[in-house]
């Protein structure tokens, strides 16, 4: 089992306002499981994002909507932006405008669409 998946095995908790945000020990660890995400601050917020390129628009569409289904499923939303043969995913954890251990655990279940 890849990190990538043992991160994707985990499930997401509910996370209110005042939920430790990951520290700076914990980001690079994080990130080197989910190789292919890149940390952004936006707004002072960091998030994760990841562009995925599919060869025409019909299965970027496809692969946004499994995007859709996973949030609903954890109950945790990114950004989706779709467009021709491109969807970019940010997770971000706006309850304390930074990144949770959830955003990880979304990322590898993100990269995990394209599998299905």
């Amino acid at each position: 089992m890849t990190n990538e998946t043992a991160l994707a095995q985990q499930a997401c908790e509910a996370c209110q306002v005042g939920a430790p945000q990951v520290s700076e020990q914990e980001l690079p660890e994080l990130l080197a499981q989910i190789p292919d995400w890149v940390p952004e601050v936006r707004d002072g917020v960091m998030m994760l994002e990841r562009v995925y390129t599919f060869k025409n628009y019909k299965l970027a569409w496809a692969f946004a909507n499994k995007v859709s289904e996973l949030a609903e499923q954890e109950f945790h939303h990114p950004a989706i932006l779709l467009e021709w043969g491109k969807v970019t995913v940010t997770w971000w954890t706006h309850a304390i405008r930074g990144l949770h251990r959830n955003d990880f655990i979304c990322a590898a279940k993100t990269d995990q669409q394209l599998d299905d």
